[in-house]
């Protein structure tokens, strides 16, 4: 297919939600560009607003932060979406994935270490979100007078990489519309919370160290904006060539960081006095609001995570791809979902989940910061152009 093909002859080419995306790694011609920068900023607003940020900003408590550094390590930390801005600008000239971009760099043999590396993070962070889904899950079961034992909790694990399955495997338009769909009822949600919480904060604590909060700065930036550059280029793709580049940037950062920065202080809050909310946050997060509101908390985390993991699924099945398996964008997804499914069960019976989140979160930017570094250094050195053609090559 050439960039002259005509619109109706792809059945990506308008955008079309709820029907399944034929695209994986291969080049995206001119003819199928149907979105435009403003896209940007639904799909990662509806991803941003989300419970997993108010964790984040709990579990930075932990560091033994006081709540005013907290805010400042928050606010620097996000500050890593302008990065996102800048890692999807690839996309709309050489119409492709990430992990096909990262040829130019590493070479189509080197760039599938680096894409080995992604695929685990990617499945890490959908391991997190169905952790989540089985906590809340668990947390409406109770309410409702049941008794959550191993046999709830293994049908409840298999139930939620089921339903997670269904938006990464339609694809790209639909994943886009549904989050879109989504931000207003999921601000209703936090502005209520907020003003649940407003007034019970402790702002006064003695703080940690300088050493302690670069740490933590750490663990903010890996789980904000830097956490998403490797995606980036996965969603900008179908822009044209020509979109407007400071919008594209502006767009990213106004819906990643800013809903972000809003709900990561949120947490915050609430973890500075509903004490141990970080180690099990379904449960301790509730103790926090009235009684009136568990349900219909509960019930919106429930569509908020598997949201969030419909990005993270997408992005691990064109990884996947690029890796060199010759299978289509949706048989990578499924498998993603049965391998995701099995650390779910094994993490819902084992450690505690700041643990895991924590010990994720150092592994991750331990290959994710060098990578990024390179991959736009790169970019830049070569005159921020690529050959298409030339990236999706695989010979020697």
């Amino acid at each position: 297919m050439t960039d002259t093909a005509p619109r109706s002859a792809d059945p990506d080419a308008a955008g079309s939600a709820f029907h399944l995306e034929r695209h994986g790694i291969d080049y995206i011609p001119a003819g199928s560009r149907w979105a435009t920068p403003r896209d940007l900023f639904g799909l990662w607003a509806g991803a941003s607003i989300n419970f997993e940020y108010l964790i984040y900003g709990a579990v930075l408590m932990t560091f033994g932060v006081s709540l005013p550094q907290a805010v400042m390590l928050i606010l620097v930390g996000n500050l890593s979406y302008l990065v996102v801005g800048v890692a999807s600008l690839q996309g709309p000239q050489a119409g492709t994935t990430t992990f096909i971009l990262s040829r130019a760099s590493y070479g189509p043999n080197g760039s599938r270490l680096l894409a080995f590396l992604n695929w685990l993070t990617m499945v890490g962070f959908e391991t997190e979100g169905l952790i989540l889904v089985v906590f809340a899950g668990a947390a409406l079961a109770t309410k409702a007078g049941y008794h959550v034992g191993t046999p709830l909790k293994v049908v409840l694990v298999i139930a939620a990489a089921a339903l997670q399955t269904v938006l990464p495997f339609l694809g790209h338009a639909t994943v886009t519309k549904t989050l879109r769909v989504l931000i207003l009822p999921f601000v209703a949600l936090y502005v209520v919370m907020a003003a649940l919480t407003l007034g019970k904060a402790h702002v006064v604590h003695q703080g940690a160290s300088w050493q302690i909060q670069m740490v933590a700065l750490a663990f903010v930036i890996v789980l904000s904006g830097l956490g998403w550059t490797e995606c980036a280029n996965d969603y900008s793709r179908y822009l044209p060539e020509n979109a407007s580049k400071p919008a594209i940037v502006g767009w990213v950062f106004a819906g990643g960081a800013v809903p972000q920065i809003l709900l990561m202080l949120l947490g915050a809050a609430v973890a500075s006095y509903v004490p141990g909310v970080a180690s099990n946050p379904i449960a301790d997060f509730p103790h926090a609001f009235p009684g009136w509101f568990l349900v219909p908390f509960l019930v919106v985390v429930l569509v908020q995570i598997f949201a969030i993991n419909s990005l993270d699924l997408y992005s691990s099945g064109v990884t996947l791809q690029a890796l060199g398996l010759r299978i289509t964008r949706w048989y990578c997804v499924l498998i993603d979902t049965v391998i995701a499914c099995g650390l779910t069960a094994y993490a819902v019976f084992s450690s505690s989940f700041s643990r895991l989140l924590t010990d994720f979160a150092d592994v991750v930017i331990v290959w994710l910061g060098p990578w990024t570094a390179i991959f736009l250094v790169d970019w830049l050195l070569r005159g921020r152009r690529y050959r298409p053609a030339e990236l999706q090559r695989t010979d020697p």
